[in-house]
């Protein structure tokens, strides 16, 4: 069970851009990538047109005022069906503040929003070697043993 008495779970809104600041600095603390999170910081501008558009879920955890975990995902609209799918790309907690129940509480934010929206499914992919993850994934859903391509934008040869 989830003790949401310790942290309180919002989705950041457009007026949430300092807060987003924040959530993409524990990304890069969490994940140790500065590279990836803090070293080009994107404009206020383009914050703005991310946390407007309704494609793009953004979630924060709060211990007070302090972001302790956060998770961002992506509504797929299908077009075999009138539904979508919600995948999960990014999902931290604070060393600190682990094993609390604040990525669960995420996720069943995420959950609801899903639910309201009429997603059929949350899909997430873990990191061979990433045993937290992985194991907090498996005691929410169903494992597949899939194959994962990155397929360069630009041409390699």
């Amino acid at each position: 069970m989830v003790d949401q008495s310790v942290f309180n779970i919002r989705q950041l809104s457009r007026s949430d851009i300092h807060q987003l600041r924040r959530l993409n600095q524990l990304f890069a603390e969490v994940f140790a990538d500065p590279e990836s999170y803090a070293r080009n910081p994107p404009k206020d501008g383009y914050l703005t047109k991310l946390l407007d558009n309704n494609s793009i879920l953004m979630l924060a955890a709060f211990a007070h005022d302090e972001i302790i975990g956060g998770l961002v995902a992506y509504e797929l609209l299908k077009f075999e069906q009138e539904r979508s799918e919600i995948y999960i790309y990014d999902l931290a907690v604070a060393e600190s503040h682990r094993r609390q129940g604040v990525a669960t509480g995420l996720i069943e934010c995420l959950r609801d929003i899903a639910r309201e929206r009429g997603a059929w499914v949350i899909y997430v992919q873990a990191d061979y070697g990433d045993d937290p993850a992985i194991s907090l994934y498996q005691k929410l859903g169903v494992r597949e043993e899939v194959l994962h391509f990155d397929v360069p934008v630009k041409s390699v040869r």
